[in-house]
């Protein structure tokens, strides 16, 4: 994945590279570029780097679909700290034949182009068995699929704002198609037209998606990792999922030895600012590991630097980004995730809008809305791509008659809220089909809404993402939303809010709310969707609050 909109393919991960880039003092030593054979005969292009001297060397692979000419300061480099780096283009992407697909053979699932490249390094006298994997975004996922192949041969990985999950974390977080970010990274990338055909014809956790699914594998991934991920990035419960899943569902040399960071950022890390707010001392955390080199001096050439004393985990607590007086704005760390006990804590919907832990006492209270699909909420910051992402002031949607919002009081006390964040929604629709979306926000007392997590679903799969079970017009359900994690702490002063609505566009495809299958013609119709904030439906959302 690549970021912002205007960017063309692959910048997003070259700016991830950025750290070892501007460390390059002199020309690059020479290097080979091989035509690697994968099990079916498809050759994929691969350039090496090796540093001076007979060998053999601990190796480095990077599997990229954005051009392998595009890492060779990377392969430079590594060379020069005596190290052999292996740089491919992905199946059918660049100077590798195959069709051209993100992902398609990339896993487990027939061929397995990174089980295949591994097996081929691991044969090369110039390499000493000891093999990491690097990489950001879509480099980051070509390692969690390899991991899921199940490969012997990789030691260490260090993986930044990677997806275990294809898709839940990315092409359809609750069932809803993440439309600009898949489509614009498609395009932009320059992917086959195919790629798009292939991925809106599995609307469905099937057997397409499950062949690419680490979460259900995680056993086989057996290698030491690092994960990095921000709290605004379209990845971020997928870091912290595959850092949860390999410390301790992995393998005996995965397990117990993952590191997992995270920051304020978008799906570009280390950063200042992310969307409208800078988080004072948020761009670089406290730690080593995060340095893929001295990571790799560690765990590849067994290198004493400290690393393997250092906590499991690194997180960045937000709080007031404007007050240098406010609790927050720090680093912590800690041995586990969740890193702190908490309590899920419910704060209940009302119907005049207010949000408190009060359970609501009201025998019957609901409020309804609009959701027209022609005349969509917008996107507004969030965890997005390729669209302005991050915290942003949400009071321009606040307005708008088809979004619900919920505010507390101004707090007397701070509250601490780190781990997941759900929303216990009950609603009806007069339609056979509709979406909910959930939002958090901080706001400040200034009256700025700032976005903090959001989720969304799409109510056909409020059962199982596997299979579709349509509405009965104005039955009242129930529905979970997952909003995925956070850590922030909501000042005293501040008002903790929550949006409750069924749209936003162009960041989601719109739901036409016709039930028929997904993109099957161009109708939609509008819906009537009610959400009940009484006694016996009590509508919350439920918050992880750490006790102080």
């Amino acid at each position: 994945m690549n970021s912002p909109r205007t960017s063309a393919g692959g910048l997003g991960w070259l700016a991830l590279c950025t750290v070892w880039i501007l460390r390059i003092e002199a020309a690059p030593p020479p290097k080979q570029t091989l035509e690697v054979p994968m099990r079916d005969g498809v050759l994929l292009a691969t350039d090496v780097f090796l540093p001076e001297g007979e060998g053999p060397f601990p190796a480095i692979l990077i599997r990229t679909p954005y051009n392998k000419e595009n890492v060779g300061n990377i392969g430079a480099e590594g060379a020069r700290r005596g190290y052999a780096i292996v740089v491919q283009d992905t199946r059918g992407r660049f100077g590798s034949e195959g069709p051209n697909l993100p992902f398609a053979t990339d896993g487990w699932d027939g061929a397995a182009d990174g089980f295949d490249t591994a097996e081929w390094l691991s044969g090369q006298r110039w390499c000493n068995g000891k093999i990491g994997t690097y990489g950001g975004s879509a480099v980051g996922i070509t390692q969690l699929l390899l991991a899921g192949a199940g490969s012997s041969r990789i030691t260490s990985q260090h993986i930044t704002v990677g997806a275990p999950n294809l898709y839940r974390d990315c092409v359809y977080p609750g069932g809803v198609f993440k439309r600009a970010m898949v489509e614009d990274w498609l395009r932009i990338s320059k992917f086959s037209p195919d790629a798009l055909t292939l991925w809106t014809s599995h609307p469905r956790l099937d057997t397409y998606w499950r062949a690419r699914q680490l979460d259900r594998r995680y056993g086989k991934a057996n290698a030491a990792g690092v994960h990095i991920g921000g709290w605004f990035d379209i990845f971020a419960q997928g870091s912290i999922d595959a850092f949860v899943g390999y410390q301790e569902r992995g393998g005996p040399r995965a397990k117990g030895r993952q590191r997992l960071v995270m920051g304020p950022w978008t799906h570009i890390v280390f950063q200042d600012k992310a969307g409208d707010l800078e988080y004072p001392n948020g761009k670089t955390p406290p730690t080593d590991f995060h340095d893929a080199w001295r990571w790799f001096d560690s765990t590849l050439k067994g290198v004493s630097n400290g690393i393997s004393e250092q906590p499991a985990v690194v997180y960045y607590v937000m709080g007031d980004a404007d007050d240098p007086q406010a609790p927050g704005n720090v680093w912590r760390q800690a041995d586990r995730w969740p890193p702190v006990p908490s309590k899920p804590t419910p704060f209940y919907c009302a119907a005049d809008r207010t949000l408190s832990r009060s359970v609501p006492t009201a025998p019957s209270a609901w409020l309804s809305y609009r959701y027209d699909p022609a005349q969509p909420v917008p996107t507004l910051g969030g965890p997005q791509l390729t669209i302005p992402a991050g915290p942003k002031d949400q009071r321009s949607i606040e307005s708008r008659d088809d979004v619900l919002v919920f505010s507390t009081e101004p707090l007397d006390t701070p509250i601490e809220v780190t781990g997941r964040v759900r929303v216990k929604l009950w609603a009806s629709s007069d339609a056979p089909d509709t979406d909910f979306f959930a939002r958090l926000c901080d706001v400040y007392p200034d009256g700025r809404s700032m976005n903090v997590c959001e989720g969304q679903l799409r109510a056909r799969f409020r059962k199982s993402f596997a299979r579709e079970k349509l509405l009965k017009p104005g039955r009242l359900y129930p529905f979970a939303i997952d909003l995925g994690s956070t850590s922030i702490v909501f000042n005293r002063g501040h008002r903790v809010r929550l949006h409750l609505t069924s749209s936003s566009a162009p960041g989601f495809d719109p739901n036409p709310n016709t039930g028929e299958p997904f993109r099957a013609s161009a109708r939609r119709q509008a819906a009537q969707n009610t959400v009940f904030v009484e006694a016996r439906h009590p509508t919350c959302i439920i918050l992880p609050v750490v006790s102080n």
